[in-house]
Formats: structure tokens, sequence, C-alpha cells
């Protein structure tokens, strides 16, 4: 009962807080699903963005386990994935609120372990998705791709589509996150292990910033006029990789990953090889129901993987396909 007053005597001034510091805007997302007329648990979540078709499937899908568990549940994230400092703000304001249990995906895993040690102090469990802590074991759990693996699945793909030779870029969204790096590593890793003739010539990280991207990759394409393929990391490097080629008139096959609408469009009329989708809306219910068990003091695995799939233009509308999607 002290714990529940004291909890929400902390809400409340973190409502204060946060109209003050950030505006309705940046706080609309900490708020609309909090309250404190009833003894349900507390999660809070704060993803790498908040407004994108990803997150947006990750958001309703952790909304769904809160309702589904009858818990309540917050969501936030800071505009863009380039946005470090304000995703460590939020993540400060969500200690303040004292949730029952805290759920993050880290922009900047380096940046993230101080904001975090103060959940650790305060005896607050926390559950990482998508993008992790490596070498912390301040997350309890982490529900995520295993990236690695997807990425090593579109490059066996590129190994396929190019006959194993010739030279291939990488458009990465982010040299910071896990998920960037394990994108960029899984497929370099299984290029070198399983068709060292082919080449990676040129990385390039975007911060997921569509026009960022198209400019690095009309940059590849013009440096390295006998390009077999590029990879990207993200939705807005693969739209950037499939448009640029296409304006340019250049023979390229783009492989990317996760499966925003444009991108889907893309596979679906030829202009892109195809794609790893996540399962964002499975990752969001997921989180959540691992932080539930957390703060009910059940055991939790350590790492919970939550799927990806290949999709081209043949087995786009596979149902199981359908589910993973987010166009």
């Amino acid at each position: 009962m002290i714990r529940r007053f004291e909890r929400r005597r902390r809400a409340a001034l973190a409502t204060l807080i946060g109209a003050l510091t950030f505006g309705l805007a940046g706080c609309a997302g900490l708020g609309e699903r909090l309250t404190d007329s009833d003894d349900k648990l507390d999660i809070a979540v704060v993803a790498k963005g908040y407004a994108s078709p990803f997150w947006a499937a990750v958001q309703s899908g952790a909304f769904a386990a809160g309702e589904d568990l009858g818990v309540n549940v917050t969501f936030n994230g800071p505009d863009t994935e380039s946005d470090v400092v304000r995703q460590v703000d939020q993540i400060n304001l969500a200690h303040v609120m004292a949730p029952d249990a805290f759920v993050f995906s880290a922009l900047d895993s380096s940046a993230s372990v101080i904001a975090l040690e103060q959940f650790v102090e305060s005896g607050i469990p926390v559950v990482a998705f998508d993008s992790g802590v490596p070498g912390s074991d301040i997350p309890i759990s982490t529900v995520a791709t295993n990236n690695r693996a997807a990425a090593a699945a579109a490059a066996a793909h590129m190994i396929e589509l190019t006959g194993g030779e010739g030279e291939v870029a990488i458009l990465a969204q982010s040299s910071t996150s896990v998920t960037g790096t394990d994108r960029r590593d899984g497929f370099v890793d299984h290029l070198a292990e399983h068709a060292p003739d082919l080449k990676v010539v040129d990385i390039q990280y975007n911060d997921s910033d569509q026009a960022k991207a198209e400019q690095q990759a009309s940059a590849i394409i013009q440096a390295h006029p006998n390009l077999s393929g590029i990879f990207a990391t993200d939705d807005d490097g693969a739209v950037a990789a499939a448009q640029t080629a296409r304006r340019v008139g250049a023979d390229v096959h783009v492989i990317g990953f996760d499966s925003g609408a444009v991108q889907v469009q893309l596979v679906r009329e030829g202009h892109m090889a195809g794609a790893v989708t996540q399962n964002p809306y499975l990752m969001g219910y997921i989180a959540v129901e691992t932080a539930v068990k957390a703060a009910r003091g059940e055991e939790v695995e350590p790492v919970i993987d939550s799927g990806f799939y290949w999709y081209d233009a043949e087995n786009l509308d596979d149902p199981d396909i359908q589910k993973a999607i987010y166009d």
C-alpha cells in the first residue's frame, strides 16, 4: 500500500515535469494509458521511435498485451531514431513515474546504461526489446529478432542473386545500436564464410534518415559502376536504395530489412529482390508480457527470439508473411 501511494505521488510529479520539460506532444505517449484509479500493474515502454509504421506496430502489440493481461501500458519514444539525448530523457522520466516494470529499446546501448542503473537501484525490473545492452546484466530479458541470423538469410539470398561474385554495399541504419551492428555483421560474416568473392566495398550509416540514405546510395552507385547489390538494414535505407537504383537506371539487386508499405510495394513490383521482416507486433506483445511476469516475480527467459521471415514477390501474400509485415 505504501509503495502504491508513493508510486502514484511520483507519477503525478512526473506528469508535471513532463508538461514543463517536454510539452504536451512529447508526453502524450506517457499519459495515454497510465491511470491511478486502479490497482493494475504499470508497465512503461520507451522505444527507439514513435511515429514510424514499425514502432506503431510494436505499440499496438504492447497495448494489446496490456489489455489481455489487465495492466496499464504507457508507450513513448523520440521522434527520430538519431535523437539519443531525447530518448535518455524519456528513460529518466519513465523512472520518475516508478512503474512496476520498464521496457525499452536502446538507440545507443552505451548511453543508456547510466540511465538504466537507476531502475536497478529502485528495484524495478528492466526488459529490453529490439536493441538491448550487450555486456550489461541490467535487462533481465531481451526480446528481439535474431538480427545476425536474419541478416545472414539476406546474405544467402544476395549470394544466390549474384552468383557469389562481384561487389556489394551496405546501407546501415546505425553504428551504435546493437540492432544495426548485428545486421551489418551478420551480413558481412555470412558473405565472408560462404562467398569470399562477393566483396563488401562500402558501408554507410544513415540514422534511419531516408534522404541521407538516398544521397549515400547515389554516391555508392556512382563510385562503384560494377556494383552487384545493396543490402539495407532498415526500411528507410531499403526504400532509398531501391528508388535510387531505379532513378539512375542501375542494375543492382536490392535486399532490404523490415516491411513498411513503400518497401513492400517495391518488392511486389520487382524493384527490390526481397527483404527480411521482423514481427514488430509480436515483439511488442512479448516484451510487455515478459515485463508483467518479471513484475510479478516470475522467472523469465534471458533471451526471447521474436522471429523473422524472408519475403519476396512470390510469397508476399502468404498468410504468415501478412501477419508479420506492418505496411
